[in-house]
Formats: structure tokens, sequence, C-alpha cells
């Protein structure tokens, strides 16, 4: 493992970038590798871009074509207007196979928000799917009918107040947020990710690319049954990935009523293997690359 964290840290995989129209939207793709080779798709989380695969690929022993969209509103991909609905995210995903790789079964990688959208969708188009990762993708906190008209009111007001993101004065600032947010993210891998995380406006200041609206309170409630039964209809091979310093799964209560929890979802796949990262934390792609990569690839075989 060391030999393979020294190869990672000195060589970067050079990535290049493709703007393709995916339901009216301007959307930007990265790809490392030959499009020859074998492909996975990647798809990452909330507040976060196609490039945060960079160090997993790195680590890649084998030669792969990895394809990692920008979601709707990320990145370098056009934003949607001031509603981000989660099925758009499922339709934008089928497009984009079918661009890249049409009537393929595919191998799918999704990062929290990312890994449960590749599970809700490799439910529903089953045949599409020829092995599946999900790196933390636990889904969200079930919800009551009776908690509706809260919602909808809280979303109405948010968008009469319109949200808004804080800037900064230069590219280090950013890189020492993402550091905020995770202790463990090297500073060169911080200052790698600020590049693709952000980018300067015209008066000068650093602005993350991720559209505001993300932040608004959906006001569609997150009903669990559903999206497990979504997950029961998986018929690929599913890793499920966690790592041993998460706090991701905090908003279901305390620690041992958040793991039954858990468990109870992962029982919902037909066909699946569950690993845990040491020494990570939720964004365990930045934090232990060279782990995750290589159980990857032994899943991929």
């Amino acid at each position: 493992m060391a030999a393979l964290q020294a190869a990672c840290d000195i060589d970067m995989k050079p990535s290049r970038s493709e703007f393709i129209t995916v339901r009216g939207l301007q959307y930007h793709v990265r790809h490392w590798g030959s499009t020859d080779a074998p492909k996975i798709f990647m798809v990452h989380g909330w507040m976060d871009v196609g490039a945060s695969f960079q160090f997993v690929v790195d680590c890649l022993q084998r030669e792969w074509h990895v394809i990692a969209p920008d979601w709707r509103g990320y990145g370098l991909t056009e934003r949607a207007g001031d509603c981000y609905w989660f099925p758009d995210y499922l339709a934008d995903l089928e497009r984009i196979l079918d661009h890249y790789a049409p009537g393929e079964a595919v191998n799918l990688v999704g990062h929290s928000m990312g890994g449960n959208i590749a599970c809700i969708y490799a439910g529903v188009r089953p045949s599409r799917i020829d092995k599946l990762v999900n790196l933390e993708g636990f889904g969200l906190k079930d919800s009551r009918p009776e908690q509706a008209p809260g919602r909808y009111a809280k979303w109405l007001d948010e968008l009469r107040e319109g949200p808004a993101m804080r800037t900064y004065a230069s590219e280090a600032e950013v890189a020492a947020r993402l550091q905020k947010n995770n202790p463990r993210l090297r500073d060169d891998r911080a200052a790698f990710l600020a590049q693709h995380w952000s980018a300067r406006n015209a008066a000068g200041q650093w602005e993350i690319l991720g559209d505001p609206a993300h932040k608004l309170t959906n006001p569609v409630l997150y009903r669990v049954e559903e999206v497990l039964a979504c997950w029961q209809a998986i018929t690929a091979p599913v890793l499920w990935v966690e790592a041993d310093q998460t706090e991701a799964w905090r908003w279901m209560g305390p620690k041992e009523q958040a793991r039954a929890e858990v468990d109870r979802r992962i029982g919902f796949f037909r066909d699946v293997r569950t690993a845990m990262i040491q020494d990570a934390g939720h964004m365990l792609h930045h934090d232990q690359p060279e782990a995750l990569a290589e159980m990857i690839e032994a899943f991929l075989g």
C-alpha cells in the first residue's frame, strides 16, 4: 500500500473536459484514460464536482476510461433555474449513459448524493448496470406526511428570500474552507480541488461552483420505503463502502440507532458486499484514495 500511495502522490493522471447537451442543459463531463478502455462512470455528491475523483483515478492500476459528469447546477454544468428535483438527476444520468455507453450495462460509482442517485437508478433500470459501488450514499431521513405543509411553506419563504453563497478573497481561502470541512484533506489536494470547486467572478472574488438554489429546502418529502423498493429491484452486484470516521449518518439519530437503520437499508440489496475504509471521513475518496481504488478494482474484477 505504501508503494501505491507514493505512485498516487507522484502521478496525477491527465483529464480532459467535454461539454454535451443533456435535456436542454450544457453538461460538463470530465474524462480520464483511453476511450478504448473499459468504462467506469463516477458521479459526485452534493456541492461537489466530477474532478473530485482525481485522486482515486490516480490510484487505479488498470487502464480505465473514467467518465465523471458535473451534475446540473454544479461545477461547469449549466444551472437549471431555482429548483432541483431528484428525478431530474435520474433522467440526466440516463441520457449520459445513452450518450457514452448506448445499450451497455455499465460500472457505476456514486458518492453520497451520487450514491443515492446511482442506487435508485440501478433499481429503475437494472439492465443498465453491471456493477454498482455506493460510497456513503445512505439516503436521507424518512419523512412523515404531516411534515408536508411546513416544508412547502418553508420552501416558498426561501424562494422569496433567495439563497446565496459566500465568496472568498482567494483560491487559497477556498482551499482552507475545504480543509475546515475535512481536516484530513492534505494541502496539495485542497489546492487542486479549490481550482475545480470555485471560480473568480467579475468582482475579483472566488465563488463556489454550485448553484445556491441547491441550498433550498426540498418541498418534496423523501419517502425512504419508495427508495428502498428501488434498491430491492437492483440485480447488479453492489459494493457498499463506508468510512470508519464518518458522521454522514448523524441525522438518523444516536450512533446505535443510526447503525441499525443503515444496516436495515443495506438489507434491501439482493447481492451486496460491504467494506470499511479506515482513517477516513465522509469524503473518503479524498482521505484514502489508495485504499478505495484498490477496493473498486478488486470488486470490478
